[in-house]
C-alpha cells in the first residue's frame, strides 16, 4: 500500500549505518505534492518545547499525515530497517514549533525509547545553528559523525542505544519537527507524554516570573 503523504520506497532503499549506532537519513521522506498542505495545516505553536498531538489543534492534511505515521505500513518498514519486532509497542508522538537558545543539548534520548524518529518540516535552512548532528562523543559538538539540516520532508531515525549521541548549535525562532517514538511500554508512553503535557505550562510559568519577561 502506497501511503498518501510518505514515500515508503526511499526509506526502504537508504542503507542502515551500523556504527557507532544505528540509523538512517531519508531526505525528501513527505511527498512533494503533500508538504505545502500539511505544513499549512501544521500546529500554531508559540511556545518552546515539545506537545504532545492530543494537546495541538491542526487542519485536515496534518491529520492524515498522523494517520500515515501511525499505520501498520510504516511499522512494518521500520521492523524490517532495524530488524526489531515492534508489534504491540506504544508510541508517542510530539511536535515542535519554536526553538530556544536552550535546546540542542547533547543528549542520548531516554532508555524507555525504542526508535526515534525526526521529521522535520521548514520550507529552508540558512542559519548554522539548529542542524541537528549526530555525534562521536557525549561532550563536544563538533565530534560530529553527520549533520541533517532540519529541512522540508526529511526524516532522521536511529535506534536508541547509551551512546546515540546527538544534539545541535543553538537557534532561537521557529523551528517545526515531528518526533514519532515506539517506546518499552505503557507506562513509559504515559510517563512521557505526562512529562511533555507538564513541561510547557511549566516553562511558561516561569518565563512569566522573570523580572524581564515582558
Amino acid at each position: 500500500m502506497s501511503l498518501r503523504s510518505l514515500d515508503l520506497e526511499a526509506l526502504k532503499a537508504v542503507p542502515l549505518t551500523r556504527e557507532p549506532f544505528e540509523y538512517f537519513v531519508v531526505p525528501g521522506f513527505v511527498r512533494p505534492e503533500a508538504r505545502a498542505q500539511i505544513n499549512a495545516d501544521y500546529p500554531k505553536i508559540s511556545d518552546g518545547g515539545s506537545f504532545p498531538v492530543a494537546q495541538l489543534s491542526y487542519g485536515p492534511a496534518f491529520g492524515e499525515f498522523l494517520d500515515d505515521l501511525m499505520s501498520e505500513e510504516f511499522r512494518d518498514a521500520f521492523e524490517e530497517k532495524f530488524d526489531l519486532d515492534l508489534a504491540g509497542r506504544p508510541t508517542t508522538i510530539t511536535v515542535r514549533g519554536q526553538c530556544s537558545p536552550r535546546d540542542g543539548r547533547i543528549h542520548t534520548d531516554t532508555k524507555s525509547k525504542i526508535i526515534t524518529i525526526l521529521i522535520y518540516m521548514n520550507a529552508g535552512w540558512e542559519h548554522p545553528g539548529g542542524r541537528l548532528r549526530l555525534l562521536k562523543s557525549a561532550d563536544n559538538l563538533d565530534d560530529a559523525i553527520m549533520e541533517v539540516p532540519p529541512t522540508e520532508g526529511t526524516l532522521l531515525a536511529f535506534k536508541r542505544a547509551d551512546n546515540s549521541w546527538h544534539g545541535h548549535k543553538p537557534f532561537a525562532g521557529e523551528r517545526r519537527v515531528i518526533q514519532f517514538n515506539w517506546v518499552t511500554s505503557e507506562g513509559d508512553r504515559r510517563l512521557a507524554m505526562l512529562r511533555h503535557h507538564v513541561s510547557a505550562p511549566f516553562k511558561r510559568l516561569i518565563a512569566a516570573m522573570r523580572p524581564n519577561a515582558a
